[in-house]
């Protein structure tokens, strides 16, 4: 009689599971949706796809290019790459390429659906629940009137329908709660249980980076619904924060999730960072932006970066987190699978910011040379509750790792 039992040896029958944790220990904050079973299986199975695609199937990307893209290309042109732009092209016509890109295209547009889906379903709900908690609140300061950049208004970013502005109806708040609620089928819970590991990173950084550093007033550029934003007004209770979005649905549903995670001293602030007349000069002793210029246009950069310096305190310091620039060092095909996002994943301004000389258009916005600063975080996240991310965080897949650069100065 043929015996059930596998024959694979015990230890790796007993392995400890290496995948995304649950979708159900993401932190349930009071803005939260409710979600059905058939809705977390989705994020679930997103969340697996995700780490599959990044872990098995891009060193297979890799692999091909080594063997195959490179050689072919070598053999038909007589030298080698120029650009990382002939290295997408060639990388096109692979077919291991193709599979992994079109995995990974899907898998973001069946996020945003899915997101889209739950929040619309129970929108009345949610929309009322942000009124209760926001209305006549003067920590939320909306401008109606404000003109979109058309950096923002012409795009869906990330595919995410109607991007950070559009409103459904009248006090939306579905957009930001689709962003919220699917951050984690996109980094496997990598950002920590209430995707706030990469402001926890940051406010780790500047403790230890400027341990005399007593803030009065910080600035976040670019807050979208506040995630990021939120840590580090908890590192610095004293303080008062502004974030400012051009999203008025982000800063409703921002202030709405902080006021139910306990945080009271934020003000959301709706404007364009690259015009903030209505602050004083010199108003700010730090003044910080996370993964927020690879969605500015070119043109609008130098002007963030000229009024950071005219709105940041003398000694105070103002730094940009982002994606690491393609610098001569970086490989060619790093560079271009890193380019994915600008191509495929609706961030058209992606491939020219990481390009840019970040440190030449901080000394032209005013920022002396010798005042540069540059560093490095890693999402911050709880090993017992997720600790695969916390292993993964380690891990690069080009674009996606809860890991950054920073590049900032003090004035």
């Amino acid at each position: 009689m043929s015996s059930l039992v596998s024959d694979k040896p015990k230890a790796e029958a007993e392995r400890a599971y290496d995948g995304p944790p649950d979708y159900r220990v993401v932190g349930q904050h009071g803005m939260f949706p409710e979600l059905s079973h058939d809705e977390i299986a989705r994020f679930n199975f997103l969340a697996h796809m995700n780490r599959h695609l990044s872990t098995q199937i891009m060193p297979g990307v890799k692999a091909a290019f080594d063997t195959r893209v490179e050689p072919q290309f070598k053999a038909t042109q007589g030298r080698g790459f120029k650009d990382r732009h002939e290295v997408r092209k060639a990388l096109l016509k692979d077919t291991m390429f193709q599979w992994w890109s079109a995995l990974r295209r899907a898998t973001m547009e069946t996020r945003q659906q899915a997101g889209r889906w739950v929040t619309l379903r129970q929108a009345d709900a949610l929309n009322a629940r942000a009124k209760a908690l926001t209305n006549n609140d003067a920590r939320l300061k909306l401008n109606p009137s404000l003109p979109l950049p058309r950096y923002v208004e012409a795009i869906d970013h990330h595919c995410m329908p109607g991007s950070y502005y559009t409103e459904l109806s009248e006090g939306d708040v579905t957009g930001p709660c689709n962003y919220d609620i699917g951050i984690f089928a996109t980094t496997g819970g990598m950002l920590g249980r209430y995707n706030d590991g990469g402001g926890q990173a940051i406010a780790a950084w500047v403790k230890k980076t400027l341990p005399g550093l007593k803030p009065r007033r910080i600035l976040d550029i670019g807050a979208g619904l506040g995630h990021n934003v939120l840590p580090i007004a908890q590192a610095f209770p004293e303080a008062e924060v502004v974030a400012i979005d051009v999203g008025a649905p982000m800063l409703r549903y921002g202030l709405a999730r902080a006021k139910t995670l306990g945080v009271d001293n934020v003000t959301f602030v709706q404007g364009d960072v690259s015009n903030l007349a209505d602050l004083a000069d010199e108003s700010f002793d730090m003044i910080h932006s996370c993964m927020f210029l690879h969605e500015t246009s070119f043109a609008s950069m130098p002007k963030i970066f000229a009024e950071t310096h005219r709105l940041l305190k003398q000694g105070g310091i103002v730094f940009h987190v982002e994606q690491p620039q393609y610098t001569p060092d970086m490989p060619l095909f790093e560079q271009a699978m890193r380019d994915w996002d600008a191509f495929y994943n609706n961030e058209p301004f992606w491939t020219k910011m990481h390009e840019v000389d970040l440190d030449t258009a901080m000394v032209a916005a005013g920022f002396a040379a010798d005042k540069l600063i540059h560093g490095g975080v890693a999402a911050v996240v709880d090993p017992d509750v997720f600790p695969q991310a916390a292993e993964d965080t380690k891990q690069e897949d080009y674009g996606r790792k809860a890991a950054w650069h920073v590049v900032g100065a003090v004035k």
